[in-house]
């Protein structure tokens, strides 16, 4: 942000060099970007931080510079002088969207002359990057950079039947804003509005149709609260962004309204004459204060390491607008100033005390000796799992763990009960904790495919939640990995099968058909391309291709295919430091088996019957392809070709060894799967 040199010495002497000034604001937080000398002015460019609202006008800046040089603050005093009618009788304010404008005043100034700004206003503005509109106008700005509280002056004539109403927009509805644009509108969107129509973008903009201009007279003068979340949302959705849709998105001082309303007043009438009517409309007047905080002298010591004088840090928090409410051994009761949204805890406190007293005043210690920690074995196999999923060309992502009914209706496979629901919606209409992560991966995927064309393979790692079988029973939080994409079935099968492997599971994982694949769980699902995986006799997850319906639904780029683990499961039997083993030096034998079976026997069933007879001289079986001829073979009957490695650890396999380990796996596969080899 901008300052003035001179706009700053309206409310504090400014003794001490501009380096040094520059120096300080930057040490206590105000980082110094760059000056610009103008004429006889300096303009600083300050980076304030998203929890420094206050420091958005030039008050707040040099209230910063008064508590850090000791110097008092000047605060204009506004005294505007009124007749005794009331503009109560006049207009009226009804706010019925509290949630977004917590706080809304209203005041009248009748008989104005609009013209140009006397030359010290428009040149404050014009210092700053402000260009000078009319005298009104400049002097709302003037106010909302001098004191960061946005006003809004309303040509009153304009209004419909003179009279304000803050309400959420009505769908459909559109506004022209004073940069001669037009908006659309949705129920989210917070405007201010008149008996017929909006008049303003609340916090963002004002509308053409009640824009001050040469033919106004009459004023109404706006000077409202309205909460961040709703500013910022309304302001990204319009794309429209302001001075004051970025302070209102800081948060500003509810209890300073009054102040900048009766500020911008006594300018007007100074500048562009009028009569101001006694007294204001206001929707709340009463605006509690911030919590108190209580501070220990103990802990600021412990916490600094240095010992503050108790005189000082009184000094220090008195000056930043606290006051100390309550005192007893040790310890001082302190209310925080209004403007000061980010001090709610103790260490806020110490932290303004240690900044203002001076980072460079604490010494410098001597250097500890940290020995590393090792990681934890949780954190040891997360980082196993990424690497296996990365390397196969999917990225990780981030999703919200609430989601919408509809999304959560999409896919639950882990559970056919309700899902568990918060009182108050986190996100729009986002109420549910899920009970998949897939659901929400998938609405990723075909975002990045609708907005960019982008087809993105997606994992996720994180926490689903699953309601409890009884009434009284806990909800269970269970930790998920949750893969989709593109990937052909046997490719993200493979990636499963590597991921166990990489966590050294005793037990290669099983793939089994869902003995109800139609189930409503798994209605998501294409049935005849849906496996359930298991390790050892306990269920791990699933894996499947996702059905033609709900991909046409989500608009999904081609065949998709999903997989979700639970990673406690997995975990529980990871074996993550693996045995050493040594490696033979005699060379293998491979062979290869094209076998004849039953079109229901699957491939878990063959390699287990295939690993129980081969001994100890398997060094692995791989899987080839699967052909079906219903010619020669049969309606109910496929070949599957496998691969054999076979080898010995202390000596060199003959062929004669290798044909007789061949003929027992032969005679097992028959017996127990009823596989022939083809001749």
């Amino acid at each position: 942000m901008l300052v003035s040199w001179k706009w700053l010495s309206r409310y504090v002497d400014l003794p001490m060099s501009v380096a040094e000034l520059e120096s300080r604001l930057a040490m206590a937080g105000l980082n110094h970007e760059s000056t610009t000398r103008v004429d006889d002015d300096y303009l600083i460019d300050l980076e304030i931080t998203s929890n420094r609202g206050d420091c958005l006008g030039h008050l707040g800046v040099a209230r910063e510079i008064s508590v850090l040089f000791d110097l008092p603050l000047r605060k204009p005093i506004v005294e505007p002088t009124t007749p005794s009618s009331d503009a109560g009788l006049m207009t009226s304010v009804l706010n019925e969207f509290p949630e977004a404008c917590p706080r809304y005043t209203a005041r009248l100034i009748r008989g104005v002359r609009i013209g140009p700004s006397p030359a010290w206003l428009a040149e404050s503005l014009q210092r700053i990057g402000i260009g000078s509109v009319n005298n009104v106008v400049d002097a709302t700005n003037y106010v909302m950079f001098e004191c960061g509280q946005p006003l809004h002056a309303f040509d009153f004539d304009r209004l419909a039947e003179n009279r304000i109403v803050v309400r959420p927009a009505v769908a459909g509805e559109t506004i022209t804003a004073i940069d001669h644009r037009s908006y659309s509108l949705d129920p989210s969107m917070c405007v201010i509005a008149d008996a017929s129509r909006a008049v303003a973008v609340a916090g963002v903009m004002g509308g053409e149709q009640s824009e001050v201009d040469e033919a106004t007279e009459n004023l109404l003068i706006e000077a409202a609260l309205f909460t961040p979340l709703s500013i910022r949302r309304t302001a990204r959705k319009l794309k429209l962004f302001s001075p004051s849709s970025f302070r209102f998105e800081r948060r500003t001082d509810p209890h300073q309204l009054d102040w900048a309303s009766r500020r911008v007043c006594e300018l007007i009438l100074g500048i562009a004459g009028g009569e101001l009517i006694g007294g204001s409309v206001d929707t709340a007047p009463e605006i509690p204060l911030p919590p108190t905080i209580s501070l220990r002298f103990a802990k600021l010591n412990r916490l600094l390491g240095i010992e503050i004088d108790r005189d000082v840090v009184l000094r220090i928090l008195t000056a930043l607008g606290c006051e100390a409410v309550g005192e007893s051994s040790g310890q001082v009761e302190w209310q925080p100033p209004s403007w000061r949204h980010d001090l709610s805890r103790e260490v806020d406190l110490i932290e303004e005390v240690a900044r203002v007293h001076g980072y460079d005043r604490i010494p410098e210690d001597h250097p500890i000796v940290v020995t590393p920690s090792s990681k934890r074995p949780f954190d040891v196999a997360i980082e196993k799992v990424r690497g296996v999923l990365v390397g196969a060309g999917i990225s990780e992502a981030m999703t919200p763990s609430v989601v919408t009914e509809k999304v959560d209706a999409m896919l639950s496979p882990w559970t056919e009960l309700p899902a568990l629901s918060t009182q108050v919606a986190m996100l729009e209409g986002a109420k549910r904790l899920r009970r998949s992560l897939l659901a929400s991966l998938l609405q990723s995927r075909a975002f990045n495919w609708t907005s960019s064309g982008t087809p993105a393979d997606l994992f996720e790692i994180a926490h689903i939640y699953l309601p409890g079988e009884q009434a009284d029973d806990l909800p269970a939080e269970q930790y998920t990995l949750g893969m989709i994409g593109g990937l052909d079935f046997f490719v993200l099968k493979g990636v499963v099968d590597e991921i166990g492997i990489r966590l050294g599971l005793p037990w290669p994982l099983r793939y089994l058909v869902p003995s109800e694949p139609k189930a409503e769980r798994w209605s998501g699902f294409d049935p005849g391309r849906l496996v359930e995986i298991h390790g050892g006799d306990e269920p791990l997850g699933y894996l499947g291709v996702i059905s033609p319906r709900l991909a046409k639904t989500l608009k999904l780029p081609g065949e998709t295919t999903a997989a979700e683990l639970s990673l406690v499961g997995l975990l529980k039997h990871a074996v993550l430091v693996p045995a050493q083993q040594a490696i033979s030096p005699f060379p293998s034998i491979q062979r290869d088996l094209n076998l004849i079976l039953a079109e229901s026997i699957r491939w878990a069933d063959l390699e287990a019957a295939v690993r129980a007879a081969a001994g100890p001289e398997l060094a692995a079986v791989t899987y080839r392809e699967t052909y079906r001829d219903p010619a020669k073979d049969g309606p109910d009957r496929k070949r599957i070709l496998l691969a054999l490695s076979l080898q010995k650890r202390d000596a060199t396999l003959t062929g004669a060894e290798a044909d007789a380990t061949v003929a027992a796996i032969l005679a097992s596969c028959e017996q127990a799967v009823g596989a022939k080899l083809l001749s």
